[in-house]
């Protein structure tokens, strides 16, 4: 079997972006496959999980019956905010109606624990922010008044940071990641003015300068689990999020980026895939792969998919 048809031999979420993305299939071949994403496997499984009340979990980022515990290592992510950036991921159908009346009623339904806020008018950190960005755009909600927030809340550095409401004027690779996700979706969507293009590109220059994951100051690798891979990425950074960001861009490639593209392919097992790494610790809804130290088609896919890009762009 070959890497391609280990990727189609799975859910109907990775088959239809394989076919897309890897296999260069007929539109109407792609699109019929799409269609099965909110009918069967894991997204029309995490649709029927939906609350009467429109949420996931009774919550927008955490669950209703969620307290932490001391010494907890990680957050659950059962709630709908990472439910919805699931569906995302899935490449379900935004037009599809039982995903248009799932999205109405978290509208009309769900606000942010910070402060009753909302669900798609956002709350005040700027990682919550870039995803409320990306899900608003992807779900056909108005986001506009987001988008300007955080064009606005740029840091001196380039990027953003969760704890700025805090007096922190340094910015975090976290929180960049996640505004630079929502501020290309939005541009791609709608087009982009000048102050968010000139937004994007400073924060851009910002991981770039870096080389994806060193210190500015001393060339040290930041964080060692930023050369793990994990899926879903949830509010983490790591390398090959940062190379499906510049990937989805579209741009050419900036030279700065040869170093992570050589971890990436460093990372390819023998048999031609990519492992899970580093599963982020918390409560989930279920589990799409095997775990840690296993073959991940997700990983396997965006990585393929990063690597065809820079290669194109190469030749």
């Amino acid at each position: 079997m070959t890497v391609q048809d280990w990727l189609l031999d799975s859910d109907s979420s990775i088959r239809w972006q394989t076919l897309r993305d890897l296999a260069d299939a007929p539109a109407d071949v792609v699109a019929a496959e799409r269609a099965r994403v909110a009918t069967e496997g894991w997204g029309a499984r995490l649709l029927a999980l939906q609350g009467k009340d429109g949420q996931w979990d009774g919550g927008a980022l955490f669950p209703s019956s969620y307290v932490r515990a001391v010494g907890e290592q990680g957050q659950p992510w059962s709630a709908t905010a990472y439910s919805l950036l699931s569906l995302r991921d899935f490449g379900i159908d935004p037009q599809h109606e039982q995903v248009r009346r799932a999205v109405a009623l978290v509208r009309e339904n769900c606000r942010w624990e910070h402060d009753g806020q909302p669900f798609f008018e956002g709350e005040v950190e700027p990682c919550i922010n870039g995803m409320v960005v990306v899900l608003g755009v992807y779900f056909g909600q108005n986001v506009d008044a987001v988008v300007a927030r955080l064009i606005g809340e740029q840091l001196e550095d380039g990027g953003w940071n969760c704890e700025a409401e805090n007096g922190s004027v340094r910015s975090s690779f976290h929180t960049t990641i996640r505004v630079l996700e929502g501020l290309l979706a939005y541009q791609q969507a709608f087009g982009g003015s000048p102050a968010l293009i000139a937004a994007r590109r400073r924060a851009e220059e910002y991981l770039l300068e870096r080389s994806l994951f060193r210190r500015k100051s001393t060339g040290e690798v930041t964080d060692p689990a930023w050369l793990q891979f994990s899926f879903p990425t949830r509010w983490h950074y790591d390398v090959l999020r940062a190379l499906e960001y510049f990937q989805l861009a579209g741009d050419p490639p900036d030279p700065r980026i040869a170093e992570a593209i050589h971890l990436l392919r460093s990372k390819q097992q023998p048999d031609g895939k990519w492992l899970l790494e580093n599963t982020h610790p918390g409560k989930v809804l279920f589990t799409m792969e095997e775990g840690d130290g296993h073959p991940s088609r997700w990983n396997t896919l965006r990585a393929l998919r990063v690597l065809k890009w820079y290669e194109q762009s190469a030749d």
